[in-house]
């Protein structure tokens, strides 16, 4: 079926990219696997090349585009190649809203450049040692200092993927303890100069998948933050977070489906090419039917992402709808990629070939971003139960 949830900018963004990641990315992801992330100044070269700007206002030098679109094409693309940016997604899908929405002029004006560029990369502290989902529960504090000109900020933060290479980073901290009739109260937001004094940068954690994409362990001591980086208003943190859910669950739904329909096209090279009992793996009934199931799913889950796609952009995905999104294009990926490694037999669990990537990559889909439980709750909760 012909779809139409792109345009021809769309389109001539996606062979951009799509060139990109062939010339300057596949070559020598090799090499950024082992290191557990890009170079750094690859970075820059995406700032060159306007992946970071192209929903940061013309003004501080980005594109002025108010699409989510550009944003689904770079996922596609990298999936298709079965590769990654390393953790720049979190940059430009997670920090920049709150950029957009909650910063004031100043911060705008002192930060968006340098976002758009790469010279500054952003990175989101939420989730703490012990406290997983339950934001409401972490305990990281900052502590308005006497003259009011700063904040101390102290604890420590996990699974913070851009950890290692961040230059700022927007830390979910308490800034008043909780009462018992509002455990959310007295959240903000930091946009921390990793630089500062008492800020540390702790284990690089090794993950299942995802194994370009840093993820650290930070922690703070006595870390001295000016009251002009504090992110919005104080105590408003945990509605700035539930804002921004909904495109978060998206871009996972999307990245979800992109794994999906490369796994198919990866399963199809392969099964074409390999030959066992004297005629190609894909002569046999078993291989046709389970591609034709694979792709079938596959599809629907592009029905599912092309109507949210349109949504968001109109303004319209609710919380319940980027759910639905993401608990259904998980459970598609997880099927999809596990048939299509299956066809692959043994070089399917090898690390050289594409679909052993996915299939690690693939399974934090339903546990980050909020975890396919808490996807059904949600649901549930807007069905009246």
């Amino acid at each position: 079926m012909r779809r139409t949830v792109f345009n021809e900018d769309h389109e001539a963004y996606r062979a951009t990219i799509r060139d990109f990641i062939a010339e300057e990315v596949a070559p020598v992801y090799p090499q950024w696997e082992e290191v557990g992330h890009p170079p750094r100044d690859f970075y820059l070269r995406l700032g060159e090349l306007g992946v970071f700007g192209i929903e940061v206002p013309e003004e501080y030098g980005g594109a002025g585009e108010h699409s989510f679109k550009f944003s689904a094409v770079t996922t596609e693309e990298l999936a298709r190649a079965g590769v990654s940016f390393g953790g720049s997604s979190v940059h430009t899908a997670l920090c920049l809203p709150y950029l957009l929405a909650y910063g004031n002029d100043e911060q705008k004006k002192r930060w968006l450049p340098g976002f758009v560029s790469g010279e500054i990369m952003t990175a989101i502290a939420m989730t703490e040692p012990g406290t997983g989902s339950d934001l409401a529960g972490m305990k990281t504090t900052a502590k308005l200092s006497p003259d009011g000109t700063h904040y101390v900020l102290n604890g420590a933060k996990t699974f913070i993927t851009g950890g290692v290479l961040a230059d700022r980073v927007l830390v979910v901290c308490r800034t008043a303890p909780a009462t018992k009739e509002d455990r959310r109260g007295g959240l903000s937001i930091l946009v921390v100069d990793t630089k500062s004094e008492g800020y540390q940068v702790g284990r690089k954690l090794e993950k299942l998948g995802l194994r370009t994409s840093d993820t650290a362990e930070l922690s703070f001591t006595d870390v001295k933050v000016p009251v002009e980086d504090l992110l919005g208003e104080e105590g408003k943190a945990f509605s700035y977070l539930t804002h921004n859910l909904p495109q978060e669950r998206l871009g996972i739904a999307v990245g979800a489906y992109a794994q999906a329909a490369a796994a198919v096209q990866f399963a199809l090279a392969y099964v074409r090419e390999r030959t066992v009992f004297g005629q190609p793996v894909a002569g046999f009934q078993n291989t046709k039917f389970v591609l034709a199931d694979c792709q079938t799913e596959v599809e629907a889950a592009q029905a599912v992402v092309d109507r949210a796609l349109d949504a968001h952009d109109l303004g319209e995905l609710t919380a319940a709808d980027a759910a639905k999104a993401k608990l259904f294009c998980t459970d598609v990926a997880s099927r999809v990629i596990d048939k299509c490694l299956q066809l692959h037999g043994g070089y399917g669990y090898m690390l050289e070939y594409p679909i052993a990537r996915l299939y690690a990559d693939n399974r934090v889909n339903r546990i980050y971003g909020g975890t396919s439980e808490v996807m059904r709750t949600i649901i549930a909760k807007s069905l009246g139960l």
